[in-house]
């Protein structure tokens, strides 16, 4: 496979740079995360296994959000896309290129807000109906929160409570307030993005590992609850090492230089490569999978 591109050979490694502060800008990434090509190094095909809906798509302006944005709307779903105040120039970059490659023919609407309070969720959640003319198909909840601490008793009990807050109990929050859109779908899904962390144990990671553990098992019960009732799919991602503006600027030396080298494809994901999965689970080809874990990280083997 001789045009496949650098970042998918095994033993390539990342060049890293630090970014201080958070949320991390893609902007500031060389080379940026891959999108929308695929591991041949050809462009991403789309097949219109989204046409005519609609989703919401949570920290949509880098990384596996911005890539699952772009793979829904060449697939043919009309968005709304969040980021926070921060992230609004990376926002706009994504909605330019989504309207270059589809010829506008997608329709947009973008949220900025930081989804710690329960107000603000459902403000996301009206603002999108109102945007859609009350359409809402597809859920994706890839927003979060993650500052490496190496220490438990040096882990500050705020940023315990700002982790939880942005990754879980916001997920709560949008679900619930989706569900009077969702129930009225065709073909509702309810979509996760977890982490190989609960799965492994991160020791630098505690408070994110455990908000992720807490989105499987929400997914699961949740899935239990709607899927026979009101026919409402809910399904997780759980990625492993990915290149991606989420990486914090606190991240041990010593975590940089391994990191994405030690799971047996030996190289860190992209992406592309898990935008294909949200691709699949909100679409027809997954209509019988729900309350499972797709693990998208790079051959471990999760039991």
């Amino acid at each position: 496979m001789s045009d496949r591109p650098e970042q998918f050979k095994p033993g390539y490694k990342v060049p890293f740079q630090r970014q201080h502060g958070a949320p991390g800008l893609q902007k500031e990434l060389n080379p940026a995360p891959i999108d929308d090509i695929t591991a041949d190094g050809k462009p991403y095909k789309p097949a219109g296994k989204l046409e005519g809906r609609t989703a919401i798509i949570t920290g949509a302006d880098s990384g596996i959000g911005r890539a699952t944005a772009i793979l829904f709307a060449l697939e043919g779903a009309n968005l709304t896309l969040h980021a926070t105040e921060k992230e609004k120039d990376e926002l706009k970059d994504v909605e330019r290129y989504i309207h270059d490659k589809t010829g506008g023919k997608r329709k947009i609407a973008t949220v900025l807000s930081d989804l710690r309070e329960e107000v603000l969720c459902r403000q996301l959640v009206s603002q999108h109906g109102e945007a859609h003319g009350g359409k809402l198909d597809i859920l994706v909840l890839n927003h979060g929160n993650q500052n490496a601490i190496t220490d438990i008793t040096e882990l500050p009990s705020e940023q315990w409570v700002r982790t939880f807050d942005t990754n879980i109990h916001s997920f709560f929050y949008i679900v619930k307030a989706s569900m009077p859109y969702l129930e009225k779908s065709p073909y509702p899904s309810i979509n996760f993005n977890a982490s190989i962390n609960p799965a492994i144990g991160h020791p630098e990671l505690l408070d994110y590992t455990a908000t992720k553990g807490a989105i499987i098992a929400f997914m699961r019960g949740l899935s239990n609850q709607v899927v026979g009732e009101k026919g409402i799919r809910c399904n997780a991602v759980a990625p492993g090492p990915i290149w991606t503006p989420l990486i914090p600027a606190t991240m041990t030396d010593d975590s940089i230089k391994t990191f994405g080298t030690t799971v047996p494809m030996k190289r860190a994901g992209q992406p592309v490569e898990i935008a294909t999965c949200f691709v699949f689970l909100a679409s027809a080809d997954s209509s019988y999978i729900s309350g499972q874990v797709i693990h998208v990280n790079g051959g471990v083997v999760i039991n």
